[in-house]
């Protein structure tokens, strides 16, 4: 968009407030008000940050303010609130990109695949829970008309009834900032939904998620619950993740290249997209720390006793590095797992560097190996990530849970 169209649509829907948001190291949206009165100021770079007022960005208080430099294309109008817009911010800092700000992270490797004549597309599924505190403090499934209590509630209609107006509301608001949402469903635990929507480029795909994140937290408030993207948040229901849809284009976006009719395996893949394979496999244990980078993802990957420990009977949980019909370093994967039920794998049948790391440390032990993973982060987030995340696992280490007082207060 052009600084004129923003113009006439803020005039338009009488918009008198800006968000200027960008994320921070963990994924959460940061925001700032800006009177849209002041639009050209904020243009020129009056949304300013105090660096070391929030974790991972790499400042101390004596540094220069972040700068929020708005993305144009980005601007949207916030639909559960009238009046309001928002801005998708890169940082900077004395006119200069952030090496810490994600989105800038992004942008820089989407530059260097454009320079390879390659634009990347993503769609995305979202998972998320929908829940209630008690006065105690501890959480339970959000269910209004008490009938969410199924083991396996997966695509449960009375189930799916109980949160339809949160969930329409939201389809609607999507559908208004053209993302063009196009199912919608209860998933596999009690309280937990997903919204599909179109797939577009990445950076846009990213901005969306972020944004999306936002809706989910406001609109859930109208309803009396919480919309949490914690991974997970009961230890016996299936937890929440996010899949990501990617093919590599051409420049144009014209023609998806990871497209083969003629594939031998049978997926309709080209060489390109099994390159594409080999290389998340190989690098698929550092990359956990970056997917998977809170101490309660690993309530989610674990295997063992634990792959099949949900109510449901299943974690539909990627913990083995594999591949199948369903699910530039020109590395083959390997054969597909087509047919094969990996959950009745064990333990002695997978190869240990065939499993994902089974805890935070393990994770950025592997990341911290893997120079390839580093150099896509860049010199000065990857020390930034490795330094809050072994931060993040001391803190939760040297915290006593109930679990352990439970086990241990009368056990010698």
């Amino acid at each position: 968009m052009t600084v004129e169209q923003i113009r006439a649509v803020i005039a338009e829907h009488k918009i008198d407030y800006l968000l200027a948001q960008y994320v921070d190291i963990h994924g959460t949206p940061r925001c700032k008000g800006v009177p849209a009165r002041v639009l050209d100021l904020f243009l020129e770079g009056s949304a300013g940050f105090a660096g070391a007022a929030v974790s991972g960005l790499g400042q101390g208080p004596h540094d220069h303010d972040l700068i929020a430099a708005p993305d144009l294309d980005s601007f949207a109008l916030v639909p559960w609130e009238t009046g309001v817009a928002r801005f998708a911010c890169d940082l900077t800092v004395d006119g200069k990109p952030w090496p810490y700000c994600p989105r800038t992270v992004l942008k820089r490797n989407l530059d260097a695949l454009a320079r390879e004549g390659y634009s990347m597309m993503v769609g995305t599924e979202a998972e998320h829970f929908l829940v209630q505190r008690r006065p105690d403090g501890s959480i339970v499934p959000y269910d209004p008309a008490g009938v969410d209590t199924m083991d396996k509630p997966c695509y449960d209609f009375k189930s799916l009834s109980g949160s339809m107006p949160y969930l329409r509301t939201l389809i609607q608001y999507m559908a208004d900032l053209g993302w063009d949402p196009y199912a919608s469903d209860h998933e596999d635990a009690n309280a937990q939904y997903e919204i599909n929507w179109k797939y577009a480029d990445a950076l846009t795909g990213a901005d969306r998620l972020t944004f999306y994140k936002m809706m989910t937290s406001q609109v859930a408030k109208r309803f009396g619950a919480i919309a949490t993207f914690m991974p997970k948040p009961f230890a016996k229901l299936t937890g929440s993740g996010c899949h990501f849809h990617i093919s590599l284009w051409d420049a144009r976006r014209t023609q998806n290249r990871f497209l083969d009719t003629g594939d031998r395996r049978g997926l309709g893949l080209s060489t390109l997209a099994y390159q594409f394979l080999g290389g998340v496999m190989d690098h698929a244990r550092a990359l956990t720390a970056v997917v998977a980078p809170t101490v309660n993802c690993y309530k989610r990957l674990s295997v063992g006793e634990f792959l099949t420990g949900a109510t449901s009977g299943f974690t539909w949980t990627p913990a083995f590095v594999s591949y199948g019909d369903n699910n530039r370093r020109k590395l083959d994967p390997g054969e597909p797992n087509v047919g094969k039920n990996m959950y009745t794998l064990t333990l002695a049948d997978v190869k240990l560097d065939r499993l994902v790391p089974q805890s935070l440390p393990e994770a950025l032990d592997a990341f911290e190996k893997d120079g390839v993973i580093q150099d896509a982060l860049g010199p000065e987030l990857t020390k930034e990530f490795l330094a809050v995340k072994r931060q993040e696992w001391v803190r939760y280490h040297n915290t006593v849970s109930a679990w352990e007082i439970d086990r241990y207060l009368t056990l010698f």
